[in-house]
């Protein structure tokens, strides 16, 4: 079967959504929408897509796609996702982060548990060649029984601190979080669509006994020099050896003792990471069985992670998961950052 995909925004980021059609054969980019015309123009010249709309509806009703990427800002996910279930897309694709909040993380909750529509979130790094080669040596037992996971990013929680999160997620089986313990300072709300601790981190615990340290924003650790984004990370310990995953590069244990280590292109990895991810969602529409690994509730579990850091920032203590977040979380961690 051939898949019928469309772009739903046509900025930056829908790039690399883009890219990757190039390395997938079940699917093709056929449409595009974007309110700004001149935008949704260029980026159909460059990719070579004739059908453009300005309207969504309008794009729903007359092309019917079986897949929407949904590549504009977080503060607009609840209405699009919606109106997108409405209409019958089978599969939808969001970028990241899939929250901004509490208030619209509760009502993805709601829209989750009723959709038929199957959302996935856009955590490309999980699908990256180097991140599956190393969760099938974890997976295998190359390293052990996992006890600890250390993960950070340099930009903000909401920008790639998700990132690491998911991975997090995927590198310890998705156990449960049982107990979150975090702290976080400072504010920012990057291009008005991006709320975030300016820097946060979080002692995190599973119901497997694997515990672990997530770090975002200022103070997380950089191996190399580059701007900010260039700054993601994981390293995996267990009972017999580590995995550790960064950008630009990587370092495994081996059997004997040592260590290897080397280098890596991040553009080359990310692309088929992308095309992987999108064949992924794919598969989950031809098989229930084959649901996607970030699917919708899976990524609010990890969301709600991030919340739970906010509100033991606020209320220092350590935060019992699940939980029910007040609707107004981001708000109570905005007053206590001294946020007007």
């Amino acid at each position: 079967m051939s898949f019928k995909c469309a772009m739903l925004g046509c900025g930056p980021r829908a790039q690399g959504h883009a890219a990757a059609y190039r390395l997938i054969e079940r699917g093709t980019l056929a449409v595009l929408c974007d309110m700004n015309a001149e935008r949704l123009n260029a980026f159909g010249e460059q990719f070579g897509v004739a059908a453009r709309y300005t309207d969504l509806d309008e794009m729903l009703a007359k092309e019917k796609p079986d897949v929407v990427h949904v590549v504009t800002p977080p503060t607009l996910r609840v209405g699009l996702m919606t109106q997108l279930a409405e209409a019958g897309v089978p599969g939808v694709i969001v970028e990241k982060p899939i929250c901004i909040a509490a208030d619209d993380y509760l009502a993805l909750r709601e829209l989750e548990a009723s959709a038929k529509t199957r959302f996935a979130v856009n955590h490309q790094l999980r699908h990256h060649p180097r991140i599956l080669e190393f969760l099938a040596d974890v997976a295998e037992g190359k390293i052990g029984k996992v006890r600890f996971i250390d993960a950070s990013a340099v930009l903000p929680m909401s920008g790639q601190g998700v990132h690491v999160l998911d991975l997090m997620f995927a590198f310890n089986g998705y156990a449960p979080v049982q107990t979150v313990f975090g702290a976080s300072s400072g504010y920012d709300d990057i291009n008005g669509t991006h709320p975030s601790p300016r820097t946060a981190e979080s002692l995190i615990t599973f119901t497997n006994g694997t515990r672990a340290a997530l770090q975002s924003g200022e103070g997380a650790p950089i191996f190399t020099e580059g701007a900010a984004h260039m700054h993601k990370r994981i390293a995996v310990y267990g009972t017999h050896g580590f995995r550790h995953w960064r950008m630009n590069g990587y370092e495994k244990s081996l059997p004997d003792g040592s260590v290897e280590s080397a280098e890596q292109v991040y553009a080359d990895q990310d692309i088929i990471g992308q095309a992987n991810l999108t064949t992924a969602m794919f598969d989950w529409l031809e098989d229930d069985s084959r649901v996607h690994p970030n699917n919708l509730a899976t990524s609010l579990d990890e969301w709600l992670v991030i919340l739970a850091g906010y509100l033991s920032t606020v209320e220092a203590r350590p935060v019992d998961l699940p939980f029910d977040p007040p609707p107004d979380l981001l708000e109570q961690f905005r007053r206590f950052s001294g946020v007007a």
